[in-house]
């Protein structure tokens, strides 16, 4: 290629970088069939020049206010990203290889150009529990180690195991493949031990420097001494610190807090990146404090693997803003309820009677471990018999009372092993009953793995209950987890040093009971979530309904945060212009007081929202049908004011009404009459009313509309009767399957898709509707005007049945409603988003964020009331190399 063609492709790709990234550039050239030679030669160009720019400026990573994206992507020359790159496409394939490369790359194109003169800068991964946040941050290494960066500090939790683990794949998979690139500083057998000298290791350029330091005191405070005996060579030594639980122990502790900040302080040129999957205490973090760790340079967001099993998949979730209620997650129906009445049995009653406490191996407990050693012996008649198989029993923190299941499940193991061997009908009944239970209810099509029959089942399981071993992981016992001696079927019971980071390999079976009532505690010893390839369809999760509940509203949570997070981005904010929110519960903390205590009350109104009842009560007691009676009650009244105040729109089809024009007062009414169950936190009917005082003030929704969704009669025996002798049939709601024990029915969602379109006219051609095109019309047609749909729900809705593929089925996940009387009501209320600019809408739900009105330095500490507690746990953990 000439040099004028060169110079040509040059002048190109400088004027496309004004509104797109260098490597999306370099991909359109090779698409316009510019060689590939040439390709590389540009890329090294800009970053040549950016190299330039960078000696003479202050830079700032892709996404950061005035950004200089400076990283392009790996390039001809690399050495530690295409060794990594080859494992991982061996280990996960080629699809799974390029989204780590991907995400890898939004990452390092955040960071500091190793060429600036001095930088520090902070930013924030926001990953999933379980879900190769390692392979992330190792590729994130690889790549910098690439361009400059020198050293490497990863502060990887607070616990021997988890430090080991890591420093073990890191040398696996960065060390190994470049030997004579890298210097490592820390082994797996031992934390840092300062080595003589340190201006000669931080002097040479030709290796990397790897440091793996857990977050302690002493280890932090030799750290920290050892880079001030070198300040000299650290001018040139770029620096990329990885704090992996970044939400832990870094923020709000009076000995890790500092000392980190030491750490960076002696750094000249250095970006810290804090990886966590539970981000809520990072993201309120007082932002004034610039030597905190309020990631204010950058957020990101990982994506989730198609595969990955988290919150929403395991839980469902509820709908966010703008989602259609029909296309958000159910959940698959592996949750199983521990009954109230076990507890007692399983946990005791309060922390001073840890000592005496001896549990019970209960209903729930067995069926648990029955179902572990099924599942096992299913995978291995899969073909993944040299695979690890785990089960998680999380009891409580006192490890006394993690070592008090030692004996009751060694009796339960021995008493499975005699029966098995002796071929005891009672035993094999009550296996066979289970594996036939367990099979039905999550299809394993579904996943494309096999199901064998129950006598091929019986012939592995003798051999999976007596290999299995009984193990108590806390930082008092000498029997820890061991996953590097060759496959093992273990029962592991623990606590905190199960809770962060520690990855039990082949986890099938949960049995929680462990109580926490805040999130990121409560999310990160959600162990089960992760990706079980081969099993997708073998995990089961025990624990309380409350419990259960409790992480329906999390997934919620953390669907809506990671749409805020994404906001950056599209909108080109930082972190200091834009907060995220958090959607607060009225029985769980966000995070603990001490690491909230900048925090705000934030805003998210009603405008636009859609407002439901997915909850009902289903007991047969008289206050259950009293609760039932109130709300048809309020039903009634607002149908008949209805039809003598507005006025009726006869052009609904058939099973449906629709009245037009109702005054406020009459909605008003009906939501002081109508009850929405109290877990239905966004129905809060104060803040309803107020939010709707609040904008009847400005002329808006002074006038409702009021809509009835029903059935075409088809059985005159089953027919509603509304006002203006219209007749509908009742739909039909079932509960999920996660609920079908619960005193309370959870439906997930109550409106159809379509069903906000009651009172709209949709225009020719558009068959497809979302809930935003939804809101568009809205404000068109029926501006500051309000919806209530009503919903007569037979109060015995069976499970519909399908066809697909010429099978016919009921639908999966789902149970009979089972509620008293013959039809209970449900409510939906659709707010229109306000057609004015700058309508008030101070009335709201409550959020959590940052506050970001005084950003400017202000340094001020908070005890932390679970300081002591940690840094005693801190203390307990032994220490490798002091």
């Amino acid at each position: 290629m000439s040099d004028a063609r060169i110079e040509a492709a040059w002048k190109r790709f400088q004027e496309r970088l004004d509104s797109a990234r260098p490597h999306e550039v370099a991909q359109e050239l090779r698409d316009l069939f510019v060689p590939e030679n040439v390709v590389e030669e540009l890329l090294r160009r800009h970053e040549l020049e950016t190299t330039r720019i960078a000696s003479l400026k202050e830079p700032l990573g892709l996404g950061r206010p005035d950004a200089l994206p400076w990283y392009t992507g790996p390039r001809a020359g690399d050495k530690n990203w295409p060794a990594f790159e080859a494992r991982v496409r061996r280990s996960l394939g080629p699809d799974a290889t390029t989204k780590l490369d991907e995400a890898s790359t939004r990452v390092v194109a955040m960071l500091d150009h190793p060429a600036t003169p001095t930088f520090r800068s902070r930013g924030l991964v926001v990953g999933h529990v379980q879900s190769g946040k390692t392979s992330n941050f190792t590729a994130v290494a690889c790549k910098a180690a690439d361009r400059g960066y020198r050293m490497f500090i990863v502060l990887s939790g607070i616990h021997n195991s988890l430090r080991r683990q890591t420093q073990t794949r890191l040398i696996r998979d960065v060390v190994n493949l470049n030997p004579p690139l890298w210097h490592q500083i820390t082994s797996p057998e031992r934390d840092f031990v300062p080595p003589p000298n340190a201006q000669s290791f931080l002097a040479s350029k030709d290796q990397r420097l790897l440091l793996v330091v857990k977050k302690n005191a002493i280890v932090l405070r030799k750290l920290r001494d050892w880079l001030e005996q070198a300040q000299e060579q650290l001018g040139n030594c770029p620096t990329l610190i990885i704090d992996d639980e970044a939400d832990q122990a870094t923020l709000a502790t009076r000995k890790i807090n500092p000392l980190i900040r030491d750490v960076i302080t002696r750094l000249p040129k250095v970006c810290y990146v804090g990886y966590t999957a539970t981000p809520f205490a990072n993201l309120l973090t007082d932002p004034r404090d610039h030597e905190d760790f309020y990631p204010r340079d950058f957020i990101l967001s990982l994506q989730r693997g198609e595969t990955y099993q988290g919150p929403e998949t395991l839980f469902g979730r509820h709908p966010v803003d703008g989602e259609d209620p029909e296309e958000v997650p159910g959940g698959l129906d592996m949750i199983r309820t521990i009954p109230a009445v076990e507890l007692d049995d399983l946990r005791p009653k309060k922390a001073t009677a840890a000592a005496q406490f001896e549990p019970a191996i209960t209903d729930s407990l067995r069926r648990a471990t029955l179902w572990f050693w099924i599942a096992t012996a299913v995978r291995q008649l899969r073909g993944q018999r040299n695979e690890h198989s785990s089960m998680l029993i999380h009891a409580h923190s006192d490890t006394r009372v993690h070592d008090s299941y030692r004996a009751p499940l060694q009796d339960l193991r021995r008493e499975v092993t005699e029966g098995l061997a002796d071929g005891q009908p009672a035993l094999l009944g009550e296996l066979r009953r289970l594996w036939a239970d367990e099979s039905e209810r999550v299809d394993n099509t579904r996943f494309g793995v096999a199901r064998p029959s129950f006598e091929e089942i019986v012939q592995e399981l003798g051999e999976v209950v007596d290999s299995t071993k009984i193990v108590m992981d806390h930082y008092r016992s000498n029997d820890r987890l061991d996953y590097d001696s060759g496959p093992v079927n273990v029962i592991a019971v623990g606590g905190n040093t199960l809770s962060r980071g520690l990855t039990l390999e082949g986890l099938v079976v949960s049995f929680f009971v462990r109580s926490s009532n805040v999130y990121d505690t409560l999310l990160q010893m959600g162990r089960w979530f992760g990706y079980r390839p081969g099993y997708e369809d073998l995990p089961r999760v025990f624990m309380p309904d409350e419990i259960r509940r409790w992480f329906v509203h999390l997934a919620t949570v953390e669907e809506e945060m990671r749409k805020e997070i994404d906001r950056y981005l599209t909108e080109h904010k930082s972190p200091l212009e834009l907060a995220v929110r958090i959607r607060c519960h009225p029985k769980m903390r966000v995070t603990a007081p001490s690491k909230a205590g900048a925090a705000v009350r934030s805003a998210a109104a009603y405008g636009g929202q859609l407002v439901e009842s997915h909850y009902f009560p289903c007991t047969p007691e008289q206050d259950v049908q009293d609760w039932h009676n109130t709300n048809a009650k309020a039903v009634r009244s607002l149908l008949d004011a209805a039809y003598t105040e507005g006025r009726a729109d006869l052009g609904v089809k058939s099973g449906r009404a629709l009245w037009r024009d109702v005054p406020l007062s009459s909605v008003m009414d009906f939501l002081n009459g109508y009850a929405f169950h109290p877990k239905s936190v966004e129905a809060s009917r104060s803040l309803m009313r107020q939010y709707i005082e609040r904008r009847s003030q400005s002329g808006a929704l002074v006038s409702w509309n009021v809509g009835v969704v029903g059935n075409a009669v088809q059985d005159e025996a089953h027919t509603v009767s509304l006002p203006g002798n219209i007749s509908v049939g009742p739909v039909t709601r079932t509960r999920t399957k996660g609920s079908a024990e619960d005193d309370v029915a959870d439906i997930k969602t109550l409106t159809g898709s379509r069903d906000e379109a009651l009172d709209l006219r949709i225009p020719a051609g558009e068959a497809q509707m979302n809930r935003s095109r939804l809101q568009e019309l809205r404000v068109q047609q029926q501006p500051e005007r309000g919806l209530v749909l009503l919903y007569p729900i037979n109060a015995k809705s069976q499970v519909p049945v399908r066809t697909k593929d010429g099978v016919t089925a009921e639908v999966e996940g789902r149970a009979p409603l089972n509620a008293p009387g013959e039809v209970v009501w449900g409510a939906a209320i659709v707010f229109p988003r306000p057609s004015q600019v700058g309508t008030d809408l101070a009335v709201e739900y409550d959020y959590l964020a940052a506050d970001l009105r005084e950003v400017f330095p202000s340094a001020s500490e908070d005890e932390d009331e679970d300081v002591s507690v940690l840094e005693q746990d801190l203390d307990n953990d032994a220490e490798d190399g002091r």
